[in-house]
């Protein structure tokens, strides 16, 4: 046995099955909050306790997202520029969301509107094009040849408001759409919240603007959108009473469905903690009770539709108590994820039927796709360009990281790091079923001047963890000091370490490289089709569950750093009353959260780790490999880094 071939070493299926521990793990317990949300809805049997599910679905769902900022600015719009087509005119307009928050849109109005009428957000997909690509053009002019007014507006990241837009070499850094939402995303779980809080607000915003025009009844809005602008509308279904009709499109399934189906979504799509608490997409239809929903779904998507049908059919029981079991629908077209023309058709009848008060006919709609540039509201499509000054998702989490900051400062220091010792305890304890170690000695190889021996742990129920204990020859039977190493990668990167763990081993020192959950020899298997620790990878999926259930991948390890002293402790040959932890890398800090909360750690060594969380949500660039690795959100608002160091000065 060599390093190289300890590094690959993985234990082997007839043992346990290791590879599959982590996805089991997470699964069971969100299936486990899963079934108890079906309780809880179970346990509606009338109009009161329908209501009390309402009042607290709204409120905490938005409490998940960190809160929505004060809709109470100016709006400030513009038309920049009309269209005239056949039957109907567009309208270029900005409008900002936020102070410099610009939002780009295209109002279709049809002629002839004599008095204040129905009108439809429409929020766009990840389509990087957005509101102006073929597909989204062709359902608005589906629904404005009905007589709706029609409000399509650019998402964060799309269109023309793509943040990373640079004007030195006129281009994208970050790819638009999933990229970005991703990128500037995870910045924002660390300061208290979701992307997803700035994706609500923009739309809540663009009713504000649709109850301006004269053009419009603000009692008669509906909003419509399909994948991501699924997301979108379902976000306006649960934040926004105003809405008085909506049709989310190849989005409504289930929790478990998608879950199970393996695929993974960007980070406007994830909700802190709501699958601890029960949330699933049955709480987004029953916030719309007694109001007019259209379900539409695709036969062949990848939002399972098995899991649409059950949730619809689960409830409609909610719309008979008010008998208004007509308001209730799912269309289903057989066809891929997309926003089918005949999609829209039944879009159309739909909200001609609620918020027009017409009856219309199924009829070929003759559609006249517009160049993109046709469309614009800036000179070459992009906010970025024409308005320097406008602010984006980074810009806008930067300026909560800094009061959140400011807020810290204020503390006194001994009340600061025993509260945030308190917040991160539970963070780190978070329910998890704690067990006896039973640490087991597997094999022992003599690899060159060391003899490496093998161990095993249970971290928690149903989670294995795994270490290489070294110990120079010299040393062999005696009880040694020990260091725990915690590096990006575990036992699969130990030659670019050998360094230190031959100095440390010289010296006298047993030292122990932990896997950590997911990684080193318990590496899980992928289960999709990107790479194992890309993103949306199996590894992505499973740390964005765990933010769904309110916990996180950087927690449940840092876990695993204080079990895996418990484990130590059963193993006779390791001294653990001076216990050092050698951090080193990103992934490091599992060690450093460790020795901020257990006080048999007795000392630190840090190399080349994460100074502090500041420093990358702050940043407007940054690696972002397996970034989700090392968030705990809320953190920010507890404590950063640098504040570890100093828990032993104050003590």
């Amino acid at each position: 046995m060599n390093i190289s071939e300890l590094e690959q070493y993985c234990e082997k299926q007839w043992f346990y099955d290791v590879r599959n521990q982590l996805r089991d793990h997470i699964y069971r317990r969100t299936e486990q909050a899963i079934n108890d949300g079906d309780a809880a809805r179970d346990a509606i049997l009338d109009r009161s306790g329908l209501d009390r599910r309402k009042a607290l679905i709204h409120d905490k769902f938005i409490d998940s997202l960190g809160g929505l900022p004060p809709c109470h600015t100016p709006l400030n719009p513009h038309v920049v520029g009309t269209i005239r087509c056949d039957g109907y005119r567009i309208e270029k307009i900005i409008f900002e969301s936020r102070p410099q928050a610009y939002i780009t849109s295209n109002l279709y109005i049809p002629d002839g509107i004599a008095q204040p009428t129905g009108a439809v957000i429409f929020v766009s997909g990840h389509y990087g094009e957005a509101r102006m690509h073929s597909e989204y053009q062709s359902v608005c002019q589906i629904l404005v040849r009905a007589g709706l007014v029609v409000l399509a507006q650019d998402p964060i990241g799309q269109g023309e408001r793509n943040s990373y837009y640079e004007q030195s070499i006129q281009g994208l850094t970050i790819p638009a759409s999933c990229p970005e939402h991703d990128y500037a995303g995870a910045q924002c779980w660390p300061t208290g919240g979701s992307s997803a809080r700035y994706f609500v607000h923009d739309i809540i915003r663009g009713v504000d603007y649709l109850t301006e025009r004269k053009e419009v009844d603000p009692l008669r809005i509906g909003i419509t959108g399909n994948s991501g602008g699924g997301t979108q509308t379902a976000l306006a279904m649960l934040c926004d009473t105003r809405i008085a009709a909506a049709a989310p499109a190849t989005f409504i399934t289930n929790r478990k469905s998608f879950m199970m189906c393996g695929m993974a979504q960007d980070t406007e799509q994830i909700w802190p903690g709501t699958t601890e608490w029960g949330f699933d997409h049955e709480d987004i239809l029953i916030s719309m009770v007694p109001k007019p929903v259209l379900v539409i779904a695709a036969k062949w998507d990848y939002f399972p539709i098995e899991g649409t049908r059950r949730t619809v059919n689960r409830c409609r029981r909610f719309w008979d108590m008010y008998e208004k079991s007509e308001n209730f629908e799912l269309f289903e077209d057989d066809t891929p994820h997309m926003y089918t023309t005949a999609m829209a058709q039944k879009a159309a009848v739909f909200f001609a039927h609620h918020l027009l008060g017409k009856e219309l006919l199924h009829e070929s709609t003759p559609i006249s796709v517009i160049d993109p540039s046709n469309l614009y509201c800036t000179s070459n499509g992009q906010v970025r360009n024409d308005l320097p000054q406008a602010k984006f998702v980074f810009e806008e989490n930067l300026t909560l990281m800094f009061d959140l900051k400011q807020a810290r400062k204020k503390q006194a220091i001994n009340e600061k790091i025993a509260s945030a010792q308190v917040w991160l305890r539970e963070k780190v304890h978070n329910k998890r079923a704690k067990c006896a170690p039973n640490t087991r000695q597997l094999s022992i190889w003599p690899v060159h001047e060391h003899i490496v021996t093998h161990l095993m742990w249970w971290s928690q129920e149903g989670v294995l963890n795994s270490a290489f204990v070294f110990v120079n020859h010299r040393f062999v039977g005696q009880k040694l000091k020990t260091m725990l190493a915690v590096w990006d990668g575990g036992t699969g990167c130990l030659q670019s370490h050998m360094n230190v763990i031959r100095a440390n081993c010289r010296s006298g020192k047993a030292v122990v490289v932990l896997d950590v959950s997911g990684s080193g020899s318990i590496t899980p298997n992928p289960f999709n089709f990107q790479p194992l620790k890309e993103n949306y990878g199996a590894l992505y999926k499973l740390s964005h569950e765990l933010i769904w259930l309110g916990d996180s991948l950087a927690a449940l390890r840092t876990y695993d750093v204080i079990r895996a002293i418990d484990a130590m402790q059963e193993f006779n040959i390791l001294d653990t009353d001076d216990l050092t932890v050698y951090a080193y890398g990103r992934q490091g800090i599992y060690g450093k959260l460790a020795f901020y909360i257990d006080e048999r750690i007795k000392r630190i060594i840090v190399k080349e780790g994460m100074r502090s969380c500041e420093d990358w949500v702050g940043s407007r660039y940054y690696e972002d490999h397996e970034i989700y690795s090392v968030i705990i959100p809320d953190m920010l608002k507890h404590f950063d880094f640098p504040e570890i160091d100093l828990q032993r000065k104050y003590k």
